[in-house]
Order: structure tokens, then C-alpha cells, then sequence
């Protein structure tokens, strides 16, 4: 085997902090999901055993984990440890905490199995809590609901997305650990904030988009991403002075590697909107499909309506 290829493989970085919140989460979530699928079994309330079904389908505990292993790989494997000598691994790296961790956890609607997974001693005040400061009346929902609202977040996506890719930011971030962590929590808290809009998980504090004004939210992201994406691809010379001091891996130059990191980002990242746009849809036209037809005494009002009659 070549031995860089070796090294890199066996470079995983053990960083408890991130190791620890991670694993944390992950038995929380998987021990509220068993307790709640439990429950499901030895309960006759029909009400509460179709909602608990659906919190507690299989699909959804392998989700919420993909997505934490998403985050891990991004943050632990070679992965990372290569973004610092190839821009198309960080451009990988980035896709894994924008575009693929946050939709996989949030799709899942994790906060009340969550809430289930805390010890009973914990639950309560927790869920109180969260309750007092979710109340329709309490200043810290108002001022989330305001900060969160979807132009907010569209913007804040953006402004990280961009500012991170200026060529000083972005060397300065590979320059200094601290800086580079502040980046990758900026890139997943954007993408936690966007895709929880667009999954409508809890806590729902906002009044719910409609489907239609959810596919224009995600379809929103692929102008800038595909934007940014062609500038990267099409560059006659290298942004970042960071990759002309590092040893080039495998015989890729600078500007082609930066090519090949603007490709990924253009054409796999503004992809994950379109399919996400593309699953509204389709639940979008199965809600049309279950409506009733229309009598003819239902279209005769109809057309007495757009006559002004």
C-alpha cells in the first residue's frame, strides 16, 4: 500500500469533545426510542399508539445515527485530516456538515424522543423547562421565533457559506485549530437552522410553511451554492495560499484540486437541495392525489365563482 495512502487511513483524531456529545445524544436518542417503541407495545389508546408508531419506526433511529456518523467522519476520520492538504476533501468535509448531518437528524423530529431517553428524574424538569421557555408567551420564544424567522436563516446560511470561502478567512481557519472549529460549528448550526425549516421538526415555534413554501425555501440555496461552486471551477489561479506551502498528495496540483472542490460543490451540493425539493414535491402531488374529485354540483360552483355569479 502507498504509504501516504496508509498514514492518512490511519489518522482518526480522538477528540473527546467531540467523541462524548456525540455518543451522548446517540444512546439518549436510541434509549428514548426503545422506551417509546415499549410503550407503543403494551398501549390501547389507538391515539397515542399511531403517534408513538410513528416516532418509533426503524427508519428513524438509522437515520438520526447516519447523521451522527456523518458528523463524525467529518470531524474525526482522515477526512479531516486531509482537508488540510486538499481543497476537495474540505469541500467534502463541508457537505457532510451542511447538507447531510442536519437533514438526517432533523427528519427524525428528535426532540421528544430525546426527551424520553433522559432518566425520569431528569425528564420532567427538563421537559418542564423547555416548556416554560417554549410558552406562547415567553420573551425567549418570541425572540427566537423573530431571529429563526426564514429570511433570517436563508441569510445567515449564506453569509456563512460565503464569508468562509473568502481566501483570508479561510486560510486564517486552517491556520488556527480554534478558528477552524468555530467554522465547522458555523456550518452546522446554518445547516441545523435551514433544514429545520425545511423538515418542520420541534420545536415548532413558527407557523408551519405550506409545502409549496417549503420547496421554494430549499430551491432558495442552489442559485448562490451553484454560484459559488462556478467560481471555484472555473478559476484561472489559486484563491488560497494555505495549499502552495503543503505537500501536494497524489499529484494534484493547487488550482485543479481547487477546481475539483468547486465542482463538488456545484454539482453534488446543489443537488442535495433539488432532491430535497423533489421529495416535497412528490408529497406535495400525493396530497392532491387523495383529494376527493369533484362533483358536478361542486364544479358548477366552481365555475359560478370565477364568473362572479
Amino acid at each position: 500500500m502507498d504509504p501516504v495512502l496508509r498514514a492518512v487511513l490511519l489518522s482518526w483524531d480522538w477528540r473527546p469533545e467531540v467523541i462524548i456529545p456525540l455518543l451522548t445524544l446517540g444512546l439518549l436518542y436510541t434509549r428514548g426510542w426503545w422506551r417509546l417503541r415499549q410503550r407503543t407495545a403494551g398501549s390501547r389508546q389507538r391515539r397515542g399508539v399511531v403517534q408513538r408508531q410513528h416516532m418509533t419506526a426503524g427508519w428513524k433511529l438509522a437515520s438520526y445515527w447516519a447523521g451522527l456518523s456523518f458528523i463524525a467522519l467529518a470531524l474525526l476520520s482522515p477526512i479531516d485530516v486531509l482537508s488540510s492538504q486538499l481543497f476537495f476533501v474540505h469541500m467534502i468535509q463541508h457537505l457532510m456538515l451542511i447538507m447531510f448531518a442536519p437533514p438526517l437528524l432533523l427528519i427524525t423530529n428528535p426532540m421528544p424522543v430525546l426527551l424520553w431517553g433522559l432518566p425520569d428524574r431528569l425528564r420532567y424538569p427538563v421537559g418542564n423547562g423547555l416548556s416554560r421557555l417554549l410558552h406562547r408567551e415567553s420573551r425567549f420564544r418570541n425572540g427566537l421565533r423573530a431571529a429563526t424567522v426564514p429570511g433570517a436563516v436563508w441569510m445567515l446560511w449564506l453569509v456563512s457559506i460565503v464569508a468562509w470561502h473568502d481566501p483570508f478567512l479561510y486560510d486564517a481557519a486552517l491556520r488556527y485549530q480554534w478558528l477552524h472549529d468555530v467554522e465547522h460549528l458555523s456550518f452546522f448550526g446554518g445547516g441545523m437552522l435551514y433544514w429545520w425549516l425545511v423538515t418542520g421538526a420541534g420545536p415548532r415555534i413558527h407557523k408551519q410553511m405550506s409545502l409549496t413554501g417549503r420547496i421554494a425555501f430549499t430551491l432558495s440555496a442552489v442559485p448562490p451554492n451553484m454560484l459559488l461552486g462556478i467560481v471555484l471551477s472555473f478559476a484561472n489561479e489559486p484563491y488560497y495560499t494555505h495549499y502552495l506551502a503543503v505537500p501536494r498528495l497524489w499529484g494534484i496540483d493547487v488550482l485543479s484540486d481547487q477546481q475539483l472542490g468547486g465542482v463538488i460543490m456545484w454539482v453534488p451540493g446543489s443537488m442535495m437541495y433539488l432532491i430535497a425539493a423533489l421529495v416535497l414535491i412528490a408529497r406535495l402531488l400525493q396530497g392532491e392525489a387523495r383529494k376527493p374529485a369533484l362533483t358536478a354540483e361542486d364544479w358548477g360552483k366552481v365555475g359560478q365563482v370565477r364568473s362572479g355569479k
